[in-house]
């Protein structure tokens, strides 16, 4: 029982070394296992709940702008790979590839899926005749395998990780950018509704876009440590894939053209960007939208009142559960404190005390996850109770996590003061557009430009670029990264 009972427990403070409580809140929580597979993680079930209520409801709206979806094979041929130059040497060092079917070598290798731009594009070569097949806007649910060597860590960087891939293609070029505003805006609905996270908009700098894209777009999350951790983005990929493809089709004005195309990705890293965001020194913090089991009952009795106590505590459950996923955890072995570090470590929204004194009284005591509020509920009042706490349990995440972005957002146009904040926050600064004062600032401070804050690129207008002091062309977010 002692040990069990350590499992539910945190040597590490979130904030003293918010790497070691990540691990162990994740683990102890049974919300992701390791592997025998170096890099590559259990999904158990509360993270594969959260990730299939994000799935479900971001394919739904998918659905609402015409996004039809789709599945192409795991395995990949090389000479599909190659095809693309900037696109398999941003991806080749972290290819898993497939050599032998049983004892028999095959006469091609075969890629595991690290992305499906390129098993994709030889079909839409097939199907693409005339503009009547415009637009195509498909999306696969899928894994891929990326076999990354820099710390692989579950969720943020793991080797095996699910997503979404979105592949459209267009027309004409205008047709495709006009895209990106309705994906954008899907994602920051589900960060905001469903994962209570805010972000921040803007365009990735050349050095930092998607290998093969023309321009990539980004919502970035700021992590508690003062780190930024990417979220869900958008590609414009131009014509160059179609190009290496050759995706062509007949307009209407009777002339040969290549698409426009665009791809847009939300992952499991989410995941992670969730329990780091919310959680604290007992646990995990659900959203109530994302937590298997949004209500924990917790019966309080000794032998001579337990079965009145777990009959009320039954018909209390019975009430709710019809309207909330609710569980009742009657288990003898375990003391009720016990059971309160349980759930508060597995994030669980709300818990219910149910003792003698609230049979008696006809009511609950609640307790809410994220503020550790109790409040005393009479039965008949419980059910709008419950609808009114979990909406607001939401809203309190959110604003929270909001109210410390931009708290943690320091606008500067001194280089030394950008050495200084970087770290704990995101540096908004002047810069000139050039690769070298990117890289340079990069060397010195260890920021990267993150993106490029699409809500404040006017404020550019007369200023200096941090680094060189030439004139500045764009507002940067400077900031160490995931």
């Amino acid at each position: 029982m002692e040990t069990e009972q350590k499992k539910f427990l945190l040597t590490a403070k979130k904030s003293e070394n918010i790497t070691e409580w990540y691990t162990q809140v994740i683990v102890n929580s049974e919300f992701v296992d390791y592997s025998a597979v170096s890099g590559m993680m259990v999904y158990r079930p509360d993270s594969y709940f959260a990730w299939d209520t994000i799935k479900e409801a971001t394919d739904r709206m998918f659905k609402e702008v015409g996004v039809q979806d789709v599945y192409f094979p795991l395995f990949i041929p090389e000479r599909f790979l190659t095809k693309e130059s900037e696109h398999v040497k941003g991806f080749s060092p972290e290819v898993a590839w497939i050599t032998h079917a049983g004892q028999s070598e095959l006469s091609e290798r075969l890629a595991v899926r690290p992305t499906s731009e390129t098993i994709m594009y030889d079909s839409f070569s097939r199907w693409v005749r005339s503009w009547r097949d415009l637009p195509i806007k498909f999306n696969i649910w899928a894994s891929v395998v990326r076999w990354e060597f820099k710390h692989p860590t579950p969720l943020l960087r793991s080797r095996e990780f699910l997503w979404n891939e979105g592949h459209s293609a267009y027309a004409s070029f205008e047709e495709a950018e006009a895209e990106r505003k309705v994906i954008l805006d899907i994602y920051e609905k589900i960060l905001k509704d469903y994962l209570a996270l805010p972000g921040v908009r803007g365009r990735k700098t050349d050095s930092e876009k998607f290998a093969g894209a023309i321009a990539s777009y980004s919502i970035e999350h700021l992590m508690p440590d003062g780190w930024v951790l990417q979220g869900p983005d958008h590609h414009s990929d131009g014509q160059n894939f179609a190009k290496a493809f050759d995706i062509k089709f007949l307009d209407k004005d009777g002339t040969k053209k290549y698409v426009f195309q665009n791809t847009y990705a939300i992952s499991t890293r989410e995941l992670g960007a969730m329990v780091l965001t919310h959680g604290d020194d007992k646990g995990l913090v659900l959203p109530p939208k994302l937590a298997r089991i949004q209500i924990v009952l917790v019966p309080i009795y000794n032998e001579l009142k337990k079965e009145e106590v777990l009959r009320y505590s039954r018909s209390v459950n019975e009430s709710l559960n019809k309207s909330f996923r609710t569980y009742l955890d009657d288990r003898d072995e375990y003391s009720p404190g016990w059971k309160y570090n349980e759930w508060e470590m597995k994030g669980v929204p709300v818990r219910l005390e149910i003792g003698q004194r609230e049979v008696d009284s006809v009511s609950v005591t609640a307790v809410r996850r994220d503020t550790g509020k109790k409040e005393t509920v009479k039965l008949d009042q419980l059910g709008q109770f419950i609808t009114s706490l979990l909406e607001d349990i939401h809203t309190n995440l959110y604003t929270k996590a909001l109210k410390f972005l931009e708290s943690h957002t320091y606008s500067v146009s001194s280089y030394d003061d950008l050495k200084k904040l970087v770290g704990s926050g995101i540096v908004q600064s002047p810069w000139c557009g050039s690769d070298k004062c990117e890289a340079k600032v990069k060397e010195e401070t260890g920021a990267k430009i993150t993106n490029l804050p699409s809500d404040v690129q006017d404020k550019a207008v007369g200023q200096k670029c941090i680094y060189c002091g030439e004139e500045a062309k764009f507002i940067a977010n400077f900031a160490k990264s995931y």
